[in-house]
């Protein structure tokens, strides 16, 4: 079973070595991307069926992952948001989680927490 992710990561470098790393070793199906946060919170409102987990940065293009990361609180039973970024402070890490994140991963040091939250939440949904 495949857990389907939509990302929203305005770097097409750091989009693409994630996407490579979740598909290959969490089977993390990739269903959409976005750059800013009009994009991001867009797609989550029209598809609100079509995931499993979004992964969120925080410094996008346009806009801001927090304002993403609570637009996404109003979920369905079973989805994950995350952020993934490289400012994942204490203070950073309690306002994401105040705004309804269910987990912060830092860039630079955390992928394989965020490998292993994959693997541990994708048994979990059901489609």
């Amino acid at each position: 079973m495949k857990f389907r992710a939509y990302i929203v990561e305005d770097s097409a470098t750091i989009r693409e070595n994630l996407i490579e790393t979740l598909q290959e070793l969490a089977a993390v199906e990739p269903v959409g991307t976005a750059e800013t946060e009009h994009e991001g919170k867009r797609w989550l409102a029209r598809h609100d069926e079509d995931w499993d987990i979004a992964i969120v940065d925080l410094f996008l293009r346009e806009g801001s992952g927090l304002n993403v990361l609570e637009a996404a609180r109003k979920r369905r039973p079973g989805q994950r948001v995350v952020v993934l970024s490289n400012h994942a402070t204490r203070d950073v890490r309690w306002r994401c989680e105040q705004l309804g994140a269910d987990a912060v991963f830092d860039k630079s040091t955390e992928i394989d927490a965020l490998v292993d939250y994959c693997l541990q939440h994708r048994g979990a949904t059901i489609h």
